[in-house]
């Protein structure tokens, strides 16, 4: 078929020490921004902390972690914009914010950089909850969306050294995604709704709608 000659090859699988050694292989010491992508329930936040984690093991202070949730729009906002029930969708996040420290972090010329962090026990992002600090050499993003194709995310890719994206299927994601929500003692009719109306319909759009990562890992 015309045009297949040139498409990219499928990207190729890693498992976790893999992955560790690729985001090790620093020896310039200069910043890596890393992206771990994947829908929700699929253990990319799992991953991401675990990775820095084991980096930190490795040499003290080469990582820090960088969750998209913290660019969460407030929910009083969300309510004017008629998007509350959709919170989590690709419309309800700051973008713009996003990218802005992403630039910030890539120049690595301030001391140390503020991010926000979303705290879910009260489902709001807290500002300058936390710093990357100039020495750090390796910032793992992790969120759903950030390797989308679709404007505004993509301009976020330029960003990002290393793309990876967690590859789950739909059923482990669903049972995963039941089993969050069951954990706030959220009514089970409630939680049904949760995840087959938001949770999974955003799963698909980072499945469908997605570009190609560097890499692709089983959830953890």
């Amino acid at each position: 078929m015309a045009g297949l000659e040139n498409a990219r090859p499928p990207a190729p699988w890693i498992d976790f020490e893999g992955l560790f050694d690729v985001l090790l292989a620093n020896s310039t010491r200069k910043r890596r921004i890393v992206a771990i992508a994947g829908a929700p329930g699929s253990g990319k936040s799992t991953l991401a902390e675990k990775l820095v984690a084991r980096l930190n093991a490795s040499r003290l202070g080469i990582a820090e972690l960088l969750p998209m949730d913290g660019y969460h729009y407030d929910d009083v906002l969300l309510d004017e914009l008629g998007r509350r029930a959709h919170k989590g969708a690709p419309d309800t996040f700051d973008v713009g914010g996003l990218e802005h420290i992403l630039e910030r972090l890539s120049r690595r010329d301030e001391l140390h950089v503020a991010i926000p962090v979303f705290d879910r026990s009260i489902e709001i992002a807290r500002s300058s909850a936390r710093l990357i600090r100039q020495s750090v050499e390796v910032v793992v993003v992790e969120g759903n969306y950030l390797l989308l194709e679709a404007q505004p995310w993509a301009q976020l890719r330029r960003h990002f050294e290393i793309t990876v994206m967690v590859d789950v299927p739909e059923t482990v994601l669903r049972n995963r995604l039941i089993k969050r929500w069951q954990g706030f003692g959220i009514p089970n009719e409630t939680v049904l709704c949760k995840v087959d109306e938001n949770d999974l319909p955003n799963g698909r759009i980072v499945i469908g709608h997605s570009c190609q990562p560097d890499y692709r890992i089983g959830g953890v």
